[in-house]
């Protein structure tokens, strides 16, 4: 008989339409948990560190901060600019730098000019907000002896020196 049957052609037409109902399912609160099981959360905001003594020359800051959490982080992004005293200081170019350790060292600064640092943690997710501002000096450049004022006796010597830097210098050493 199934030889018979198979021998047969058959009409598989359906004589009425299947009625079938178009139905969206909303997945993006599964989708979203779904990406939040392998995604570190965005860092913390980092800690700069006040300026440590012998962290500058007068070219030189090397500035350092710290990370209070175990955030994973990638990298870091340091920003500085000069202080104003001016109203308008925010006409002051602001630098970026990306740094990977938790301390950069900035070169070719101005002597004895105060300068604004703050510091943002960054990973996949995204960047942290930024630290607090801290304020770093870079030291005074050394001063210019006058060697045709220099007068001595016995007993004594003038010695006459003048300041290179364009900002006052609170203090002078002078060694024998």
């Amino acid at each position: 008989r199934l030889e018979e049957f198979l021998k047969k052609e058959v009409d598989l037409e359906l004589s009425t339409l299947p009625d079938f109902k178009e139905r969206v399912i909303d997945v993006s609160e599964v989708e979203q948990l779904m990406n939040s099981i392998n995604t570190i959360p965005a860092p913390c905001a980092p800690v700069i560190n006040p300026q440590a003594p012998n962290a500058a020359t007068g070219t030189s800051l090397r500035v350092c901060w710290g990370l209070f959490s175990d955030d994973t982080v990638e990298c870091y992004q340091l920003c500085y600019k000069p202080v104003s005293n001016e109203r308008h200081s925010d006409g002051q170019a602001e630098h970026t730098l990306k740094v990977k350790e938790t301390y950069c060292t900035i070169t070719g600064l101005l002597p004895n000019t105060q300068y604004e640092f703050w510091v943002s943690a960054l990973n996949a997710s995204g960047i942290s907000p930024p630290s607090e501002r801290a304020v770093y000096v870079t030291a005074p450049s050394p001063p210019t002896i006058k060697n045709k004022k220099i007068r001595s006796c016995e007993n004594a010597a003038l010695v006459c020196w003048e300041s290179r830097d364009i900002n006052p210098v609170d203090s002078y050493t002078v060694e024998l």
